[in-house]
């Protein structure tokens, strides 16, 4: 099938994907440029992004790819940072403002470039850029050289609009209840346990406030928005997108799973985490993990490990050092129960896996039954369009929104309500809830029929006759070619 459209005999337009350096937000960039260049093999598309991310995104592509990379020069120890800290994986949450805040400086290099190319276009061909939602000053740019911006927004809608919604209004602020609404959206009711400690300490003058303030108002002034998600899996969510925002908005997800995983990340225990699953029956395993950058602390970490223990389910649990520690610092076998390594590893019931993991692999495998996930939007992506469902432990930002919508649409169950530090569960808990979801009960068998069904709604979304996602696409370069026009 052709999706060349007569109208791009033109020379076509040069796509500029600007990427946050944030492990979590490349993979749906990569995977937007992927598709292009698939379907439209004459656009040109450049990923940029600090020169230690560049260097990183390098290292997942093909040796045979053609798609360009430009380097921004950043430098965090100019902002009070580790020299080292060019993500948000090397950086404890707190840092994270500084790290948001420093991204901004890289405005002029940015605009360094984007001037280069317009006036050294070739055959006049025109321009797009593409940022993601913590780069919004990117619009500012794009109007300075008359060029089309679209904001890549790699959270899910109804995270999106509900995060959006929080920071601009901060509405909790305005009443004494712990339940309450937002302004844009009356039907959604809120309850201050699903509030990060970031939004419950704000009052509209502190930097995260600021911060999320400036990005939401750049939003608003983009051209478009492509959104991370599907169509079928969160009309809410785009509904209310489409409600405050107005202009286009498309969803192009799920992401595609990476072609090539870089020799340096492969963890040493991933023949270890295929033999396990191997060996355990179908539908049978746990696996956990709170994502690249995420961790709980020592006592919820204690209280998890004697929860599953007591429940007697097998898993494979990626696991990071407890929050204060250092997060690339090694691992203690004192943060868990005294013997418990051991009496897993005797028991060939559970696995612990350091460092990274072949996630896709895992929730692929037949041995998967479910996910306890901080409910990161990506792992939600790759849960659902494998057919896994979730056990929801949201730790900061969207998560506890994302946990909302999975739980009213029956892909999961609670085991955490919010990300608030005092919010973990006890040992009870764990076991109660993996035994819900792990065990034969009438509640978890509809669960994972339902996560099954979504499944395919995932896998549909990219049917090139009719897919929800690919007429997005279609649609997001149409726009770009139909702007080009007007350059």
């Amino acid at each position: 099938m052709s999706l060349v459209s007569s109208s791009m005999v033109k020379p076509q337009p040069h796509v500029v994907l600007f990427l946050f350096p944030a492990q979590g937000h490349s993979p749906p960039f990569l995977s937007l440029a992927t598709r292009l260049h698939h379907y439209w093999p004459g656009l040109t598309i450049t990923l940029v992004s600090t020169s230690h991310h560049t260097s990183l995104i390098r290292s997942f592509l093909p040796l045979d790819s053609r798609l360009r990379l430009h380097s921004l020069p950043f430098y965090p120890a100019d902002h009070g940072l580790p020299a080292s800290a060019e993500s948000l994986a090397d950086l404890p949450v707190a840092q994270f403002i500084t790290f948001f805040k420093a991204t901004e400086t890289l405005y002029p290099a940015f605009d360094d470039f984007i001037s280069s190319l317009v006036s050294n276009a070739s055959n006049h061909a025109p321009l797009c850029i593409v940022t993601d939602f913590f780069l919004g000053w990117t619009v500012d740019v794009a109007r300075k050289y008359k060029v089309f911006h679209t904001t890549f927004l790699t959270m899910g809608a109804f995270g999106g609009a509900v995060f959006f919604s929080l920071w601009l209004n901060l509405p909790h602020t305005l009443t004494e209840s712990d339940r309450f609404t937002l302004p844009e959206y009356p039907e959604v009711v809120m309850d201050r346990s699903q509030l990060s400690k970031y939004i419950l300490e704000a009052d509209g003058t502190d930097e995260w406030s600021q911060f999320f303030k400036r990005q939401i108002i750049f939003l608003h002034e983009t051209d478009a928005i492509v959104v991370n998600t599907v169509e079928e899996f969160e009309p809410l969510g785009l509904g209310m997108l489409r409600k405050t925002l107005k202009f286009p908005i498309w969803p192009i997800g799920p992401p595609l799973a990476p072609a090539h995983q870089p020799s340096s990340s492969k963890s040493e225990d991933e023949t270890a985490i295929m033999t396990f699953l191997d060996s355990q029956p179908p539908a049978s395993v746990l696996y956990i993990s709170f994502g690249s950058q995420n961790t709980i602390p020592h006592e919820q970490m204690m209280h998890l490990a004697q929860g599953l223990e007591g429940s007697g389910c097998s898993f494979i649990w990626v696991i990071r050092p407890p929050i204060g520690s250092d997060p690339r610092g090694g691992f203690r076998d004192d943060w868990l129960p005294h013997g418990f390594k051991d009496r897993i590893k005797q028991k060939h019931i559970g696995l612990l896996v350091h460092g990274w993991a072949p996630q896709l692999k895992i929730l692929g495998h037949r041995s998967t039954g479910a996910f306890l996930s901080h409910c990161g939007w990506n792992s939600i992506l790759e849960s659902m369009s494998h057919g896994v469902p979730i056990i929801a432990w949201p730790v900061s930002a969207d998560q506890s929104f994302n946990s909302m919508m999975l739980i009213e649409l029956g892909l999961g169950v609670e085991l955490v309500r919010g990300p608030m530090e005092s919010s973990g569960p006890t040992k009870e808990k764990v076991e109660e809830v993996v035994d819900v979801m792990m065990e034969p009960n009438e509640k978890g068998m509809e669960i994972r029929r339902r996560a099954k069904e979504y499944r395919d709604v995932m896998n549909k979304a990219w049917d090139e006759e009719g897919g929800s996602s690919m007429e997005s696409l279609q649609q997001f370069v149409q726009s770009i070619n139909t702007a080009a026009g007007n350059q």
